[in-house]
C-alpha cells in the first residue's frame, strides 16, 4: 500500500518523528481491517469514515480501528451488512458521552474493533469531532491518504513521507481549527475536556447499556428514553 501525505506547514516548535519499518506494517495491517469492515458496510450503501491515529498514521500497539457511520441509520441494515460480510459481533452498546450529546450505536468486534453510529441527529461540535482527530473515506483508506488530526495528548499531528510532524494545539487553537477545517469552537471544547480529563482523571459516560441479544438499538433506546427525562429531550 502506498502512504500519501499532505505537505505540513513548517514551525520552529514541530517535533519530527521517523516511522520504524514495524510500525509501517502495524499501520497497513490495521487499515487492511477498517478496509474489510468499510468495505462490507458500503456494499450496503452505508457511507463510512475511520479516524483517529489509522486516519493520521501515528499508530501504535494500543490503536483502535473505529469506523463511523455518520448519519443515523437501520441498526437493522447495519447488522445486516456485518452479518452477510461474516463478522462475528461480540457486543453491543448504547453510549451516550454526555446529556447534550447524540445517543450512538457501537458495535464492537473485540477489544480495539467497532462500528459506531448515532442515533440521533448529531450538533456541528459532535460530528466534527472526528475530522478534529483526523478522519478518512474508504475511498482514502485504500489510496494511502492520511491526513491531520490531533491526538489525546493535544498535539496536532500532520504526516509526512518519513512519518509524521507534531506540536501542540494549546495556545494555538484558532490556528489549528483552520488546519484541520472544523471550527474553533469545536477545538476549543476539545482541548477542554482533554485537560480537564487529565486534571480529574478519566470520569465515564453518562449511559452506557449492553444490548440484550433480542433487543434492537431502537428498542433500547425507546426504553432508555421512557426512563429517562434527559434521553427523551436529547432526542427532541
Amino acid at each position: 500500500m502506498i502512504l500519501v501525505a499532505a505537505k505540513p506547514r513548517k514551525h520552529a516548535e514541530y517535533k519530527e518523528v521517523v516511522y520504524s519499518s514495524a510500525r509501517w506494517a502495524l499501520l497497513g495491517a490495521l487499515r487492511e481491517k477498517a478496509a474489510r469492515i468499510m468495505t462490507a458496510l458500503e456494499g450496503f450503501r452505508l457511507r463510512t469514515l475511520v479516524h483517529g491515529s489509522i486516519a493520521r498514521g501515528d499508530v501504535n500497539k494500543n490503536s483502535d480501528v473505529d469506523v463511523f457511520i455518520a448519519e443515523p441509520q437501520s441498526s437493522f441494515l447495519v447488522e445486516t451488512a456485518l452479518e452477510k460480510a461474516g463478522l462475528p459481533v461480540n457486543a453491543r452498546l448504547l453510549i451516550q458521552a454526555t446529556p447534550n450529546y447524540a445517543m450512538k450505536a457501537y458495535i464492537e468486534f473485540d477489544a480495539g474493533t467497532s462500528v459506531s453510529f448515532p442515533l440521533m441527529h448529531m450538533r456541528r461540535v459532535e460530528r466534527e469531532f472526528y475530522k478534529f482527530g483526523g478522519e478518512v473515506n474508504l475511498n482514502q483508506l485504500k489510496a494511502g491518504v492520511r491526513v491531520a488530526g490531533v491526538d489525546k495528548r493535544l498535539m496536532l499531528i500532520e504526516p509526512t513521507t518519513k512519518g509524521h510532524l507534531e506540536s501542540s494545539v494549546i495556545g494555538c487553537e484558532e490556528a489549528a481549527a483552520k488546519r484541520l477545517g472544523v471550527s474553533a469552537e469545536t477545538v476549543l471544547d476539545r482541548v477542554h475536556a482533554l485537560l480537564k480529563r487529565d486534571e480529574v482523571g478519566r470520569t465515564g459516560v453518562f449511559v452506557k447499556r449492553e444490548l440484550a441479544s433480542d433487543e434492537t438499538f431502537e428498542m433500547a433506546l425507546k426504553k432508555l428514553a421512557d426512563e429517562n427525562p434527559a434521553v427523551r429531550r436529547r432526542m427532541r
